[in-house]
C-alpha cells in the first residue's frame, strides 16, 4: 500500500478549514454529499430508460439490451475505477494549494482515460466471450453486435467525463458534474425514443436496441464537450493552469501514480459489480419468479446505496484534501464522523424500507407471486444496507490515504468468496441441510450479506490501523 506524499510545514489548508465537532464536520460533508446522490440517481436513470424504451419495442431487443449492457457495464466499471484515481491524488494537491499540479492530473489522467479507451473499444468490438456466456441465438447476438458497436462511441467521452467528474470532486465542485449528468439524462431521453422507434417524417430509422446505444453515445460526446467547455470558460479553474498549451504531454511517473492507484480501486470495484451480476445469473437458473423479485430487491437497494455513496465521495474528497494540508488529525476525525454519519442514516433507512416493504414492493409489481418472491429478499435490508454502508465509506477514506490494494483482496475475498460462492453452496443445497427458508434467492441474499458484514469489519479494521497517529520519534 502507498503512502501519502509528504506535505511542507508552510502549507496553507484548503477552503472549507477544520471541523470542531461531529455536527461541525456533517455540515461540511453533506454540501458535499447531496449533489452525488442527485446526479448518480440520474445516471442510473440512463439504464432504466433503455430498458422500459427496449422491452417496449420487443422482447428480442431487451434480451440484446441485458447482455449488451451486461458487457458493456463490466468494461466501463471497472476502467472508471481506474481513472477515477484522479480523484484523490488531485485531492492531496489541491488540499496541500499545489494548484497546477493538481491541474497537470487532469492532463494526465485524461491520457489514461485514451489509453482505456482503446483497449475497452477493441474488446466492445469482439463480444463472443458475454456471447458464449449468454447463450444467444443468432438473432439475439446479431442485435448484440449493433448495440455494443454503437457503445464504442459511448466509452471515451464516458472515460472523460468521468476524469472530469473525479476531478471536480477532488476540488469540491460536485454540483457541476450533477447539473451535466441532469443534462445528460434530458438529452437521453427524447434521443432514445426518436432512435429506438425511430420518427419516419423525420427520415430518423426505427433502430431498437441499437438506437439506444446511438443515443447514449451521442448523449455522452454532448455531456464531455460540455464539461471542458465549462472548465474553459468558468473561473474557478484558471488557478490549475489548464489551458494555454494543450494537452499537456503525459509523464510517465504520473500515468504510473494513477495507475498504481486505479488498478486495484478498478478491480475491487469489477469484484463487487459481478459479485452482484453473477448473482443474478445463478438465481435466473432457479426460475422466473426468483429472478423477478431479486431484480426487485436489487433495485431497491441500489437506489438505496446512492445515500452512502454520495456521503463517500465527500468523505473522501475532505480527507483527502486535509491530508493535502498537511492537517492529519482533521483527516482522521472526518474520515471516523463519515463512517458515524453513514451508519446512522444506514440503520434509520434501512429500517424504514423494512417496515414499508410490502407497499414499498407493490409500486413495483401487482403481480402477488413476484412480490411473493421479493418480499424475503428485503427482510435482510437493514443489516445488508448498513453494511454497505459502512464498506463503502471505509474504502473511500482508505482510497483517500491511498490505499487500494488490500481492500481489492478484501472484496475478493467477502465478496466472491463469502458472497457468492457462499450463496451458491446455500441457495443450491450444494453439501444438503440447508433450512428451506436459506436456499434458492435468499440463501444468496443471506450469503451476500454476510459478506458484506465482514467485508466491512475488515476495512474498519484496516481504517483503524491506517487512522491510527504514530507517535513521535524520541
Amino acid at each position: 500500500m502507498s503512502k501519502p506524499a509528504p506535505v511542507p510545514a508552510t502549507v496553507s489548508p484548503p477552503p472549507g478549514g477544520r471541523g470542531q465537532g461531529f455536527l461541525a464536520d456533517v455540515r461540511r460533508i453533506m454540501p458535499l454529499a447531496w449533489p452525488v446522490v442527485i446526479g448518480q440517481i440520474a445516471v442510473l436513470a440512463f439504464n432504466t430508460i433503455d430498458t422500459v424504451l427496449v422491452g417496449r419495442h420487443s422482447p428480442q431487443d431487451l434480451a440484446a439490451f441485458a447482455v449488451g449492457a451486461a458487457a458493456y457495464v463490466t468494461i466501463f466499471v471497472g476502467f472508471m475505477g481506474i481513472v477515477l484515481a484522479v480523484s484523490p491524488i488531485a485531492g492531496q494537491l489541491f488540499g496541500a494549494r499545489r494548484l497546477e499540479a493538481a491541474g497537470d492530473e487532469l492532463h494526465q489522467a485524461v491520457w489514461l482515460a485514451l489509453g482505456l479507451s482503446v483497449i475497452g473499444c477493441t474488446l466492445l468490438l469482439f463480444p463472443q466471450p458475454f456471447l458464449w456466456v449468454a447463450k444467444a441465438s443468432p438473432d439475439i447476438a446479431e442485435r448484440v453486435r449493433g448495440y455494443l458497436l454503437a457503445l464504442t462511441f459511448a466509452l471515451p467521452p464516458a472515460l472523460m467525463f468521468t476524469v472530469f467528474r473525479g476531478f471536480n470532486t477532488a476540488v469540491s465542485r460536485p454540483k457541476a458534474v450533477m447539473a451535466l449528468q441532469i443534462g445528460g439524462l434530458a438529452a437521453k431521453l427524447p434521443l432514445s425514443i426518436m432512435l429506438v422507434f425511430g420518427v419516419p417524417a423525420l427520415g430518423i430509422p426505427e433502430l431498437g436496441v441499437t438506437g439506444a446505444g446511438v443515443a447514449t453515445a451521442i448523449a455522452m460526446w454532448a455531456q464531455v464537450l460540455l464539461a471542458f467547455a465549462l472548465m474553459r470558460r468558468d473561473s474557478f479553474y484558471d488557478q490549475f493552469k489548464l489551458w494555454g498549451r494543450g494537452l499537456h504531454a503525459p509523464h510517465r511517473e504520473a500515468l504510473w501514480g494513477l495507475l498504481k492507484l486505479g488498478v486495484p480501486m478498478g478491480l475491487a470495484i469489477l469484484v463487487e459489480v459481478t459479485g452482484f451480476s453473477v448473482m443474478a445469473l445463478l438465481i435466473s437458473r432457479i426460475g422466473t419468479l426468483p429472478v423477478a423479485g431479486h431484480q426487485i430487491a436489487v433495485n431497491i437497494v441500489s437506489m438505496m446505496f446512492m445515500l452512502p455513496l454520495g456521503l463517500a465521495n465527500a468523505t473522501s474528497t475532505l480527507v483527502a484534501q486535509r491530508i493535502g494540508a498537511g492537517d492529519l488529525t482533521d483527516a482522521r476525525r472526518l474520515g471516523w464522523h463519515g463512517m458515524w454519519l453513514g451508519g446512522m442514516i444506514a440503520t434509520a433507512l434501512g429500517s424504514l424500507i423494512y417496515l414499508l416493504r410490502e407497499p414499498v414492493i407493490s409500486l413495483y409489481t401487482t403481480n402477488a407471486a413476484v412480490a411473493a418472491a421479493a418480499l424475503p429478499l428485503l427482510a435482510w435490508v437493514v443489516i445488508f444496507h448498513l453494511a454497505d454502508a459502512l464498506q463503502t465509506i471505509a474504502a473511500f477514506v482508505l482510497r483517500a490515504w491511498r490505499i487500494a490494494t488490500l481492500p481489492m483482496f478484501i472484496y475478493a475475498g467477502t465478496l466472491w468468496g463469502i458472497g457468492l460462492f457462499g450463496g451458491y453452496a446455500l441457495g443450491f443445497n450444494l453439501w444438503g441441510g440447508t433450512p428451506d427458508m436459506l436456499q434458492g434467492a435468499p440463501g444468496f441474499w443471506a450469503a451476500s450479506t454476510c459478506g458484506l458484514v465482514v467485508a466491512g469489519v475488515a476495512l474498519t479494521v484496516l481504517m483503524q490501523l491506517t487512522l491510527r497517529p504514530t507517535k513521535p520519534a524520541a
